[in-house]
This record gives C-alpha cells, structure tokens and sequence, in this order.
C-alpha cells in the first residue's frame, strides 16, 4: 500500500530524445551540444551508457525564459561580429 501512494504522489516527468528535442528546437545538433554544456540549455539524462533524454518540462521552462528574453529586449542583435546585410 505504501509504494501505491508514492507512485500516487509523484508523477512521471516525460522525457524527450535527442530527435523530439531537435523537432520542437530549430537548430542543429551540434548547437544543441554547444548550448548544454554552455549552461544555456537543460542538462540531459544518461539512462544508460547510450540514451539520453531530456525533461519536457525543462524545455518548456527554457523555451519560457526565451519568450520572456525576447519580450525584454526586442532590439536584440544577431549575436557578435555579425551584420545584418541589407
């Protein structure tokens, strides 16, 4: 009885691949890489030596403060050195 309400009080996170997560983000893999280990995207999952997943939620909250960032700061530029060629 006792495990049925733990199972009861925590639900399951899902979880995404690297390909649902590259379908729901425009960018390469490589970028995807480059972002997690900057600390600028969530951390991934090792489920085995192999597999590795990413919490939907944790993307959901990143693509929030990404939202939000945008919202701050609408003049934003293309990032540095880079012109805009008109």
């Amino acid at each position: 009885m006792a495990s049925d309400e733990l199972r009861d009080a925590r639900e399951l996170r899902p979880m995404l691949t690297e390909r649902m997560v590259l379908d729901l983000v425009p960018i390469s893999r490589t970028t995807l890489y480059r972002l997690e280990r900057a600390g600028r995207f969530p951390k991934s999952v090792y489920v085995s030596p192999n597999r590795r997943f990413w919490f939907r939620d944790q993307v959901i909250a990143w693509q929030d403060a990404i939202d939000k960032m945008d919202e701050r700061n609408p003049q934003r530029g293309r990032g540095k050195k880079r012109r805009r060629v008109a």
